[in-house]
């Protein structure tokens, strides 16, 4: 699995953060996915099922639906391994990752006010054409993609204690991926889920004991829009297995965290991936009393050049 992944991906830093340090009282580290091949860690999800389809499916071509960074993965990677491809977004995609998803090779589909719309008319078009679908979240391939996140982390650590380690939560592939990456590496951790309170359905359906749908919302956390599904065969009963802590940030911490990024970090973090880092930053996580160092993942940094703007000068 790994050396699927590596074939389209690369192995992110993990960097000290001395402000950050220096306010939590321990040390924080950023595992820096927003400076992947594609700008965000979706290409490692991408890269595991794409190499894991038969010479019949790859002939067939796949289906994808997407926020953004998604269908900019499986573009990518598609483009690479000479596989045909489709990728369904809604209507509000920001437009550098639509871009960047032309820029794959694949054919993007701009369908549906909401990414759920997008998602259905994508799953139909899949099914009507015989082509396989790639879900961002709810495939055991992606999740199991993801998860090298979690083999490197424990890797550059070099066996120190981890007491935590907060990630952004949507689909909740990636978080499931990661713990199950630090688990299978010997690491056991509290992992903390990090929801936008604009974008929370994973969240809500924790709470509720099962998938739930709520009305979509504008929010600079676009990444993380969009529903689970009700049918979710996968990410679900990870999320709720792996996933020890939740919390839950607002746009203006989200957009203090993009700042924060810019002007201390020196790196562009769009809004879904700045959630965990919103969390540290406001105060809304706690850390455990534990000793250990904080792993927080900044998981992507494609937004667009006016949304940033706007951000940094909200101040």
């Amino acid at each position: 699995m790994r050396a699927q992944v590596e074939r389209h991906a690369r192995q992110t830093p993990l960097l000290p953060s001395p402000a950050l340090s220096d306010l939590l009282g321990r040390e924080v580290l950023l595992k820096a996915e927003c400076l992947q091949v594609t700008g965000s860690f979706k290409v490692r999800g991408a890269a595991a099922r794409l190499e894991s389809l038969s010479p019949e499916e790859r002939a067939a071509g796949i289906i994808a639906c997407s926020s953004g960074n998604h269908g900019r993965a499986v573009s990518y990677v598609a483009g690479r391994a000479g596989i045909p491809g489709r990728v369904f977004v809604p209507e509000w995609v920001d437009p550098v990752k639509l871009e960047g998803i032309r820029a794959g090779g694949a054919d993007a589909v701009l369908l549906g006010k909401t990414f759920d719309e997008s998602e259905t008319a994508a799953v139909s078009a899949a099914r009507e054409s015989g082509s396989v679908y790639v879900s961002a979240y709810d495939d055991p391939w992606v999740i199991a993609g993801q998860g090298t996140i979690g083999l490197e982390i424990a890797e550059q650590l070099g066996g120190g204690p981890l007491s935590a380690l907060l990630a952004p939560l949507s689909g909740g592939g990636l978080i499931a991926g990661i713990a199950g990456g630090l688990e299978e590496a010997g690491v056991s951790t509290s992992i903390v889920g990090v929801s936008a309170a604009h974008a929370a359905v994973m969240l809500e359906s924790v709470r509720a004991g099962h998938p739930v749908e709520l009305p979509e919302e504008e929010t600079l956390a676009s990444a993380l829009a969009g529903g689970i599904g009700l049918d979710n065969r996968y990410s679900f009963d990870l999320v709720c297995e792996r996933v020890d802590e939740h919390v839950s940030v607002s746009e203006a911490q989200i957009a203090d965290a993009m700042r924060f990024a810019v002007e201390r970090l020196r790196m562009v973090v769009e809004g879904g991936g700045a959630v965990a880092l919103a969390a540290l930053l406001a105060g809304a996580w706690t850390p455990p009393e534990t000793d250990g160092t904080v792993v927080v993942l900044l998981s992507g940094g494609n937004v667009a050049a006016d949304t940033l703007v706007k951000v940094l000068g909200s101040a």
